[in-house]
């Protein structure tokens, strides 16, 4: 009798010891379940993930006292204490808000649209702050890194003295996307000419893009897409940010951010000194990487003048010598034999102004509107050619924001004259106007379903007019499961520049004959699906699988051979361009560790005249992956791998695949961080595959580029932030 009380005691003891929790885990917005939310207690390695109503059941918790963290991919987690046993056995509900800008939850400025992203049917791809700050320490001196590192974009240089790069995005050439800030197209025509190479990343807050035919939102040259760099605003908290880096190759970057908001008055501030000496990293004579100086100062005032109104004016300028080619001419000591330079100048002024009214119910009115002057002048023994491009952008918007449907309407006027000042035989002046209005709508008839519409006309001054609809579907099957489906109409009018006629530096290339040239018109879609869950109840997992497909018709090409006079001339091809595929992005994320992995098929090809040929400079395939260990806020370690598939030049030479490789870390204290960073350390570049030029020393004539000129490089730095 004695034993069974004992047993009977110790049974109802152990009872009494082990507790129950359970949780309903909600969307905080729409207070709709999260399944696959999970709850966990780390110190106990205990956790259960929710089922389709959001609710959690954790058993066998011990009394005392437990943190109990509740979490789900794309919401920022939640951790409570609570002391078991509890003192009420009723459900708890936890509401969960989304993580915030890293994980999309941010308002996007390039569709014009007042909705966060998660609520946008065009696929917008975001380069938040985070990964910006990771990559200022990786290449702060411009964006081509920043660039490459998303999937189906590639940055292609086409200059092996300049290193002179243009943005590729889905096969198609640079001059086939638009480049902008903060909405302003500041960067086209002759202005596109060394862009990437000079614009840097400090000051930016994010950075938007758009794949596919988008001449609905901004106009002509967004057919292969656009790209949009969100620049920072200031707010009461300062901030300073001074950078220095230095790499091998005798690079130096000093820049600096400041940004305070005042009361009515605001600024921001960025400026910064970059210089690389010479670099013949093959050892051949020729500099693989040019020896330039560079300075930028980028001053923007803002003034509020009531809660309603807002007033910005910037001013960006760039002024930079570059200097590459032969090395001992590079250094001063030209002689007979060492002769070949490529030097170019370059002067680049642009204003942004902007006004921001809100009026009744919400709705706002928008004016912007930007002048811009770029000069550039490029010299070869024996030639020069150089000229000043002066275009102006001006826009005026109404956007009318509603729960369920939104629409934004507008005018913009858009001029661009380029006029040659070195003075050769075949003169390339040209002007263009184009006037355009368009009307944007978003409509969310319920919280499943965005629908998005747009319709733009432009006429410009060669007569030609345009009407380009657009329209995008979002369906939220469930908070795991998402699908886009979208299509629109994009067009260029052709100019002069081109990655062909740059890489001939604009050498016996004939001015364009515009009664012959026809305007370069485009039709794409694409489709996209997201899906993200909890494995195992500790691993986050986000997959995107997008398809896409455009068709580029009678694009304007420079004819491979020169005509009886020794000239090469633009003609609109016979034929079009069509390049199809698709995207894979997988993120998986373990307590500090984070893996993305991306891979892209392309299958563009040329179609002129019944022959059908590869698009050059587009590998079929291409992998991406980053792995990132993060220990906040203190240490950040990386890996990266690129994959380059195999890919055929201008003259239709197939060339061989290579990976490149790079790792990086970085330790922050309270005000400094420290980083360095080894890129491509296993030292992929063309010159391992074929020499860099043939011909003589005198006059070499250097191949095409389809692979890293410049090898290893590795550097280091610090950021001090105040």
């Amino acid at each position: 009798m004695k034993n069974s009380l004992c047993l009977l005691l110790l049974i109802s003891s152990s009872a009494l010891a082990q507790n129950t929790f359970v949780v309903r885990i909600l969307d905080a917005s729409s207070n709709t379940p999260l399944p696959g939310a999970t709850a966990q207690i780390k110190a106990l390695k205990r956790g259960a993930a929710a089922d389709a109503n959001g609710l959690v059941t954790l058993t066998d918790i011990p009394a005392g006292e437990h943190e109990i963290e509740m979490r789900f991919i794309g919401y920022k987690e939640v951790e409570n204490e609570y002391e078991f046993p509890l003192k009420r056995a009723d459900t708890l509900t936890i509401l969960l808000a989304p993580a915030g800008e890293e994980l999309g939850e941010i308002t996007v400025s390039t569709t014009r649209s007042s909705r966060t992203i998660g609520d946008i049917p065009s696929r917008l791809e975001i380069i938040s702050a985070g990964e910006l700050d990771e990559k200022v320490s990786g290449q702060p001196s411009n964006i081509r890194t920043l660039l490459s590192e998303s999937t189906g974009i590639q940055t292609q240089q086409t200059s092996a003295t300049s290193a002179n790069a243009t943005i590729r995005i889905q096969g198609l050439d640079g001059k086939y996307t638009q480049l902008l800030q903060d909405g302003f197209p500041l960067y086209s025509g002759f202005a596109s000419g060394l862009s990437i190479i000079q614009i840097p990343p400090l000051n930016l807050r994010r950075v938007e893009v758009l794949k596919g035919a988008s001449s609905t939102l901004y106009g002509g040259g967004a057919i292969a897409g656009l790209i949009n760099l969100i620049t920072k605003e200031p707010t009461a908290t300062r901030e300073l940010t001074v950078l220095a880096n230095y790499n091998q190759t005798q690079a130096l970057d000093l820049s600096g951010f400041y940004a305070k908001r005042f009361g009515r008055i605001g600024l921001t501030l960025y400026t910064a000194r970059n210089t690389q000496a010479a670099y013949d990293v093959n050892k051949d004579g020729f500099s693989d990487i040019p020896q330039f100086v560079r300075y930028t100062l980028n001053p923007k005032l803002f003034y509020y003048l009531d809660p309603t109104t807002t007033i910005s004016l910037g001013l960006n300028t760039t002024f930079e010598n570059r200097l590459g080619g032969d090395m001992q001419v590079v250094a001063g000591q030209s002689d007979n034999l060492h002769q070949y330079f490529e030097r170019n100048k370059t002067d680049r002024f642009s204003t942004q102004f902007r006004v921001d009214k809100t009026v009744a119910n919400q709705a706002g009115l928008t004016l912007k509107n930007s002048v811009s002057s770029f000069t550039r002048s490029l010299t070869r023994p024996g030639y020069s050619f150089g000229g000043r491009q002066v275009a102006s952008f001006t826009e005026l918007s109404y956007n009318r924001p509603q729960l369920v449907f939104e629409w934004v309407v507008g005018a913009n006027l858009w001029t661009d004259q380029f006029t040659q000042q070195k003075p050769t035989p075949l003169p390339l002046d040209y002007s263009l106007t184009t006037a355009g209005a368009f009307a944007q709508s978003n409509w969310k008839p319920t919280d499943k379903l965005v629908v998005e519409t747009g319709l733009r006309t432009d006429y410009t001054s060669r007569k030609a007019l345009l009407v380009l609809p657009r329209v995008s579907v979002l369906y939220k099957f469930s908070p795991h499961f998402t699908a886009r489906l979208g299509g629109g109409l994009g067009y260029r009018s052709p100019t002069p520049f081109s990655d062909e006629s740059e890489e001939r530096g604009y050498q016996n290339v004939r001015p364009l004959d515009l009664t012959t040239l026809r305007t370069e018109t485009s039709i794409g879609g694409n489709a996209d699906m997201n899906y993200r869950t909890m494995l195992f109840e500790t691993v986050s997992l986000s997959i995107n699988q997008l398809f896409f497909y455009t068709r580029l018709n009678h694009p304007a090409v420079l004819n491979s051979t020169p005509d009886a006079n020794g000239q090469y001339a633009f003609s609109s091809a016979a034929g079009y361009i069509d390049s199809k595929g698709f995207e894979t992005n997988v993120k998986l994320t373990y307590d500090e560790l984070a893996l993305y992995a991306g891979y892209t098929y392309i299958d563009a090809k040329t179609r002129y005249g019944g022959v059908i040929q590869q698009q050059p400079f587009t590998s079929k395939n291409r992998i991406y992956t980053t792995l990132l260990y993060e220990l906040e806020p203190r240490l950040r370690l990386g890996y990266e791998l690129f994959f380059i598939g195999q890919q055929t030049i201008r003259n239709g030479d197939n060339k061989p695949a290579y990976w490149v490789m790079g790792v990086s870390a970085e330790y922050k204290w309270k005000h400094v961080s420290l980083f360095i960073n080894a890129e491509n350390f296993t030292d992929a570049r063309q010159s391992r595959f074929e020499p860099s030029y043939t011909g003589t020393i005198q006059n070499p004539q250097f191949n095409n580029i389809w692979a890293p000129t410049d090898g290893f490089i590795y550097n280091g730095g610090f950021k001090l932030s105040l």
